[in-house]
């Protein structure tokens, strides 16, 4: 009689779990989106201007890609296009960043408003532009010699290196 006793409550467990599982369908859902805001958050965090050495391994890149693609129209907007994608590159880092932030700490599910949160990526990404134009036009930061205004001779720079022997 307690090995019948036994069996129904382990009937009664297993529908009751039965019962349970779409609450955890709902479950791998949440950790689902907390690893998809992860992976855009680091991927922003990446793009964007708070990672200190992104620029010579993604934004850069990217840069001169965008800049590249917009000289096709014209040889003079090779410049004036990795400036621009450059901006971008940095924008897009931004905005993958507060989603992904949105979808890691975030505990409700909330109706999202693309073109509130475009403007607002946009505004933060310029506002830090024009602040750390503004650092610099002012002097608080200063800027490595390229921006100087001179002009560099590659091929004086190239003669002064060594040569190899096997060359």
């Amino acid at each position: 009689m307690e090995n019948a006793k036994k069996v129904s409550e382990k009937y009664q467990l297993a529908g009751q779990l039965t019962q349970q599982l779409p609450q955890a369908k709902g479950f791998n859902e949440v950790w689902f989106k907390k690893i998809r805001g992860g992976l855009l958050l680091a991927i922003g965090y990446l793009l964007s201007p708070l990672c200190w050495w992104n620029d010579l391994f993604f934004n850069l890149p990217i840069a001169y890609g965008f800049g590249y693609i917009c000289s096709g129209l014209s040889p003079e907007l090779l410049f004036p296009g990795t400036i621009v994608g450059y901006w971008l590159s940095n924008i897009a880092g931004i905005l993958l960043m507060q989603f992904g932030a949105v979808d890691v700490f975030a505990d409700k599910p909330k109706e999202k408003n693309l073109k509130k949160e475009l403007l607002t990526g946009l505004a933060s990404s310029t506002a830090f532009t024009v602040v750390v134009v503004a650092l610099i036009y002012f002097k608080i930061l200063d800027t490595p010699d390229i921006f100087s205004g001179e002009s560099v001779n590659l091929s004086s720079l190239l003669s002064m290196m060594p040569r190899s022997p096997h060359l």
